[in-house]
């Protein structure tokens, strides 16, 4: 691709904010984005999503968006398809591959459709499902919202005793709820961007798992970057990351997380479309040990629209 100048964008729109439960940590990115657009000089404006977003997009003379809604309604393939009928270019993954990635259960059918490893899974609907489920998974288990991003309703489940309150509080996220069989190990994530893997990164926090509090909150969490593999395997944790991200379809940029059990199976987890980009955020962490610098990765990830014809 020949050089690109701020002008070659034209007018974006940085969509954040939205309606989604992970509300608050899209306008944490979206204020992180738009600063480091301005800064490069791209003639960039916050779009804060609310009931009149068609109209003001549709209006307000925009070439393109840099999309970083979380949720809901912003990356489950909802925004990316208003998106493609007003005929504005945006960054990260399509319609289908967002609906996807953001439905745990269809992505991980999809990842066991193409050979990859993914770990058990029950749906569940009523307290009979959830016991037969439990049974047939065992304990631990993790108890997830199907459909719902930042940990949120997330809980580690160790006995009977506690399953039907972990269920209930997954329930308040998304009606539908799974029941995943708990990996014991190391957990990991990789970064994509564009067709370049970014370094892996190996997560360590005392929480039961990498929850809500221990992405956002907590000052305990360590990143391991570099994660501390040997060179032949952090590449093929990279390369399976890779293909996982590729069935689903996404593109541009996204991360895939996944754990590695103490035999040293790998297993995949979920893919996100639209991480965070908050300061405690994966991605620009994985960039910045890539030798790029927040800057430098949102104009890498804004130049991807340019694949898209307007």
């Amino acid at each position: 691709m020949a050089e690109l100048h701020a002008a070659d964008f034209g007018k974006v729109a940085v969509l954040m904010g939205g309606y989604s439960a992970e509300r608050e940590i899209s306008l944490r990115s979206g204020r992180a984005v738009l600063d480091a657009l301005l800064r490069r000089g791209v003639r960039a404006e916050a779009v804060d999503v609310a009931d009149d977003v068609i109209g003001r997009l549709r209006d307000g003379g925009y070439q393109r968006a840099f999309n970083i809604l979380h949720g809901r309604g912003g990356e489950d393939g909802v925004m990316q398809g208003a998106l493609e009928l007003l005929g504005i270019p945006y960054t990260g993954s399509g319609v289908l591959a967002s609906a996807l990635a953001m439905d745990k259960p269809l992505s991980k059918d999809v990842w066991r459709a193409h050979g990859l490893p993914t770990p058990d899974y029950h749906l569940v609907g009523d307290d009979e499902q959830l016991r037969a489920a439990a049974r047939v998974l065992g304990y631990p288990l993790i108890v997830k919202p199907a459909c719902e991003g930042s940990s949120l309703g997330m809980g580690r489940v160790d006995d009977e005793q506690k399953l039907h309150q972990a269920w209930q509080q997954a329930r308040r996220y998304d009606q539908r709820v799974m029941l995943e069989r708990w990996i014991h190990g190391e957990e990991y994530t990789a970064a994509i961007l564009g067709d370049r893997e970014l370094p892996l990164i190996r997560l360590e926090t005392p929480h039961s798992f990498y929850d809500y509090r221990a992405k956002y909150e907590a000052n305990t969490t360590r990143y391991h970057c570099p994660c501390g593999l040997p060179v032949a395997r952090e590449r093929a944790l990279q390369q399976l990351a890779r293909r996982a991200f590729d069935v689903l379809g996404a593109r541009h940029w996204g991360r895939v997380d996944l754990m590695l059990d103490a035999g040293g199976q790998p297993w995949l987890i979920e893919v996100n479309t639209l991480p965070g980009m908050t300061d405690h955020s994966l991605v620009p962490m994985a960039a910045r040990q890539a030798g790029l610098d927040f800057d430098e990765l949102v104009w890498r990830i804004l130049a991807l629209s340019l694949e898209q014809m307007p």
